[in-house]
C-alpha cells in the first residue's frame, strides 16, 4: 500500500471517530435533558400521580382521666385489651362519695321539711286573719250598741231623768268602742303581713329546696366518677397506675384508640394544584411489609403546617431561605374493617394520590 493511501484511510478513520464524538455528545446531552425534564416532571414526563412519603397513620386517641381525687382500689383491664363502651375500666374508693351523697340528701329533706312548714304558717296566718276579721267585726258590733246606749243616755240626761255621772260612763263606753275597733283593726293588719312575709318567705325556702337537689346531683355525679369507664368502643393503651395508687382531677390513666383510622399526607405546596376532594389514594404501610391499602382524598387542610404551630418563623430577616411548606391532606381508609384493623396510629405511610380527575 502506498503512502498516500494509508495516509487517505487515516483521515477516514479520524473523520469517523469525529462523527462518532458528535453523535455521543449529542446522544448524552439528551439524556441529560430528558433526565431534567424528568427530575422536574416536566412534559412529557409530567406525572399523572403525586406522590410523598411524609404521611402518616392518625387516630382518635382519647387521654383516660379521672375527675374526682382519691385511691385506686380495682382494675379490671390490662394493657392493650379490647373494651367497649360503658366498661368499667378502675374503681376509685367510694366511700366519702357515698357520705357526700347521704350528706346532701339529709340537706334536701331538711329543705323540704322547711318548705312544707311554710305551707303550714300559711294556713296558721290565714286562720289568724279569720280570727281578726270576726273580732273586728265584734268590736265594731259593740261599739254600735255603746254609740246606741250614749244617744239615750243623753236624752235621759237632758230631761234629767239619769245623772251627769252615768252621761260620762257612756261617753267613756263609746270611746272605748272606738278604740275597740282600731285595735282590732291593727290587728287584722299585722296578721295580714304576717301572711305576706309567709308567702315572700316561700320563694326562698323553694331555692333552697333547688339548691340542696342540685348538691345531691352533684354528689351523685361525684360518685358516679369514682368509676372509670370506657367512652367509646376501642382498644387500650399501657395502663399509667396500678392498684392503691392515689390520683388526682386529671391525672392520666391510660389511652383508648378506637377503631376509626385516617392518613394525614403532608404534601408540599408546588403538588396541591391538583390535588381535589374524592380523589382516589393509594398508600403503602411500612410496618406491615409495605402492604397497600386503597383510600380517598377527604379533606384539604385550610392552611400550611407551620401556621398552626406554637411559634411561628419571621422571615422577615436578611437571611431568609425559600423552603417549600407542607399542607396536610386527611385521606380517608377504604376497605374491610378486618383489614384496617392492622393500622396503628403514629404508622408511617407512603401515599400516591392519583389526580387524573383534575386534569380531565
Amino acid at each position: 500500500m502506498s503512502q498516500q493511501d494509508a495516509a487517505k484511510e487515516r483521515a477516514n478513520t479520524r473523520s469517523n471517530v469525529r462523527v462518532v464524538s458528535i453523535f455521543a455528545a449529542a446522544a448524552i446531552a439528551i439524556v441529560g435533558v430528558l433526565a431534567i425534564l424528568y427530575a422536574w416532571q416536566l412534559p412529557p414526563f409530567t406525572r399523572h400521580t403525586q406522590f410523598t412519603d411524609n404521611a402518616y397513620v392518625r387516630g382518635q386517641t382519647t387521654f383516660i382521666s379521672p375527675q374526682v381525687n382519691g385511691y385506686i382500689t380495682e382494675v379490671k383491664v390490662q394493657d392493650f385489651v379490647q373494651v367497649k363502651r360503658g366498661d368499667v375500666l378502675m374503681q376509685i374508693d367510694d366511700r366519702i362519695y357515698k357520705q357526700r351523697v347521704h350528706q346532701a340528701q339529709a340537706q334536701l329533706d331538711m329543705k323540704v321539711a322547711a318548705l312544707n312548714n311554710n305551707l303550714q304558717q300559711r294556713k296558721s296566718a290565714e286562720a289568724v286573719i279569720a280570727r281578726n276579721q270576726a273580732a273586728l267585726q265584734n268590736a265594731r258590733a259593740q261599739s254600735q250598741k255603746t254609740q246606741a246606749d250614749l244617744r239615750r243616755v243623753k236624752d235621759l240626761t237632758a230631761d234629767g231623768s239619769l245623772s251627769i255621772r252615768e252621761r260620762d260612763a257612756a261617753l267613756a263606753s263609746a270611746a272605748q268602742g272606738n278604740a275597740d275597733i282600731a285595735q282590732a283593726q291593727a290587728t287584722l293588719e299585722m296578721s295580714r303581713q304576717d301572711l305576706q312575709t309567709t308567702i315572700v318567705n316561700r320563694a326562698a325556702l323553694e331555692a333552697d329546696v333547688e339548691n340542696a337537689k342540685a348538691a345531691l346531683e352533684l354528689a351523685q355525679i361525684d360518685l358516679q366518677n369514682t368509676r372509670i369507664v370506657a367512652p367509646q368502643d376501642g382498644q387500650l393503651g399501657q395502663i399509667a397506675v396500678r392498684l392503691g395508687a392515689y390520683v388526682a382531677a386529671g391525672t392520666h390513666l391510660t389511652s383508648l384508640v378506637p377503631a376509626q383510622h385516617w392518613v394525614i399526607a403532608n404534601v408540599k405546596e408546588t403538588q396541591l394544584a391538583e390535588i381535589r376532594v374524592g380523589q382516589p389514594v393509594r398508600f403503602s404501610v411500612d410496618a406491615l411489609n409495605n402492604r397497600h391499602f386503597d383510600g380517598r382524598v377527604q379533606s384539604i387542610s385550610p392552611a400550611t403546617g407551620v401556621e398552626f404551630s406554637a411559634i411561628s418563623p419571621d422571615n422577615a430577616t436578611g437571611n431568609f431561605v425559600k423552603i417549600a411548606q407542607r399542607i396536610p391532606v386527611r385521606i380517608e381508609v377504604l376497605g374491610k374493617p378486618e383489614e384496617i384493623a392492622h393500622l396503628r396510629p403514629g404508622m408511617s405511610v407512603q401515599v400516591t394520590i392519583d389526580t387524573r380527575e383534575a386534569q380531565r
